[in-house]
């Protein structure tokens, strides 16, 4: 095999669109996409991008930002083939923002026309800011582009952070970037033309493009559900003979909560969970179902996919080891952390970002002073497997009475009572400690809040320090889009 550096260079030569239209020409016939039943071949996808590329080439420059605000659909993939084909960079955006959020992006990116749902499309038409159409209304009988007008090299995607830790910020991804994200991927999933992906994934989200784009690389299918329901998701897994699921943890459990028969499951050949920590006694449950502990993987916004369980050698509590291509180190004050240290996990590869959308200063200190992109998580390497593990993030560190506290440590211990369906910690502001640890959790169904009695399971558990001094019962957990808790609105 070639070493690391051979390997990553071979990874980020090609743009999405001129991939997808090599699969159009190799595979033409083979349905690319369904979305809800919908569906459209690879030959029909290309073609439908090289029309939206013909008109767009009358209204929009290479380098030009390109709003895409729209659930999945067919004609959301037309539309963001077609841009990228044009030499746009695509904007994503949440069809459910405000206009609040809508024009902080609009304004941010400096966005010149706008592809969009009816509703988002009534909130940008209300901000005056751009012309809109909708992702159904470009006309199919334009003229179709010729080639690509964009390299490696060029920004293909401004996808935004969360901003559950803050304003959401511009990160710019190039064709390069998003290419090599996916196929290292692929190259350690054994990824190949026959397979057949199943979501119901945002696509305005990278976990759920980022299948789109397996699918359009390899040549092979996905089918997407624009909605998640579990018994229609696991209906198309059955229905088409699905080989992967791509899933967050909020939707594995929803399916083993929900009144399905999840025998379609024991078909997949791989279970994919990221986006956000998968508590281990979910694992488990999960485990039974299918057969097999799901393929956990882990990435950012800045970086995509980069560390992932081996198709062979999945340990429940990590989430892998590095992709093909990808370095990863645990970073310490002086240097890199000893074997098992604590420390923050930090990434170089094909696949990470050069800089934050015009942040000069969020750039700058994103990055150690020898070029790794520090992602504010915190990890260990298991000394005798090579894995990594998850501890939390550093920006939802609590710090009591002196003392370091990971909120994850303590969720995973609150979370293996069996009155417990799911928790949440963090620092409430404190006179005497600083910060006090405190939990929010969702109760499994026929159980009450004793908070007595957690404090206690989790002293038996855990130092002193760590554990809850207060428990509150909610409904339902914050969270945003792709499962991630915003602690910010938990008290």
């Amino acid at each position: 095999m070639p070493d690391v550096a051979s390997f990553a260079a071979a990874l980020d030569g090609d743009t999405i669109p001129a991939l997808a239209a090599a699969s159009a020409a190799a595979t033409p016939g083979r349905v690319a996409v369904t979305v809800d039943g919908e569906a459209v071949t690879h030959a029909e996808l290309d073609d439908g991008a090289a029309r939206v590329a013909g008109w767009l080439a009358r209204r929009v420059r290479p380098g030009d930002r390109v709003l895409l605000a729209a659930a999945a659909s067919v004609g959301f993939i037309r539309c963001y083939l077609g841009a990228l084909r044009a030499g746009a960079v695509v904007v994503l955006a949440n069809p459910g923002y405000t206009a609040a959020e809508l024009g902080h992006l609009v304004a941010d990116s400096g966005a010149v026309l706008a592809f969009a749902d009816p509703a988002p499309a009534r909130v940008l038409s209300g901000l005056g800011a751009l012309p809109t159409a909708g992702v159904g209304d470009v006309p199919e009988g334009g003229n179709r582009a010729s080639g690509v007008a964009a390299g490696p090299r060029d920004t293909a995607v401004l996808a935004y952070t969360s901003g559950t830790t803050g304003r959401p910020k511009g990160v710019p991804l190039t064709h390069g970037q998003l290419t090599a994200s996916i196929r290292s991927a692929m190259a350690a999933w054994r990824w190949s033309a026959d397979d057949v992906l199943a979501h119901a994934l945002p696509l305005y989200h990278q976990h759920g493009l980022s299948g789109l784009h397996a699918a359009l690389i390899a040549g092979g299918t996905v089918h997407i559900r624009s909605r998640f329901s579990p018994a229609e998701l696991v209906g198309t897994i059955g229905d088409t003979g699905a080989t992967v699921l791509f899933g967050v943890p909020t939707i594995y459990q929803a399916l083993m909560s929900a009144d399905v028969v999840l025998a379609p499951l024991r078909g997949l050949r791989l279970a994919v969970c990221g986006s956000a920590p998968l508590n281990p006694a979910l694992a488990q449950r999960l485990a039974e179902a299918l057969g097999r502990i799901p393929l956990i993987r882990y990435g950012t916004t800045e970086t995509g996919l980069d560390v992932s369980h081996p198709v062979d050698d999945r340990v429940g509590d990590t989430v892998g080891v590095p992709l093909p291509g990808v370095l990863a180190r645990i970073g310490a004050e002086n240097g890199e952390a000893g074997p098992g240290t604590d420390g923050e996990i930090q990434l170089q590869g094909p696949q990470v970002f050069s800089g934050y959308w015009r942040d000069p200063a969020a750039t700058q200190a994103a990055f150690t002073p020898d070029g790794w992109f520090r992602t504010g998580d915190i990890g260990a390497v298991d000394p005798a497997t090579g894995h990594l593990r998850i501890r939390g993030r550093t920006k939802e560190m609590i710090i009591t009475g002196g003392l370091n506290v990971y909120p994850r440590e303590v969720e995973i211990v609150l979370e293996e009572h069996p009155s417990v369906a799911e928790a949440a910690v963090a620092g409430v502001p404190d006179e005497r400690w600083g910060e006090q640890v405190t939990a929010w959790v969702v109760m499994r169904d026929g159980h009450r809040l004793d908070e007595a009695a957690l404090i206690s399971y989790a002293r038996e558990r855990l130092a002193g320090y760590k554990c809850p001094k207060r428990v509150f019962q909610r409904a339902a957990l914050p969270r945003n889009h792709v499962g991630k808790i915003v602690r910010n609105a938990l008290s």
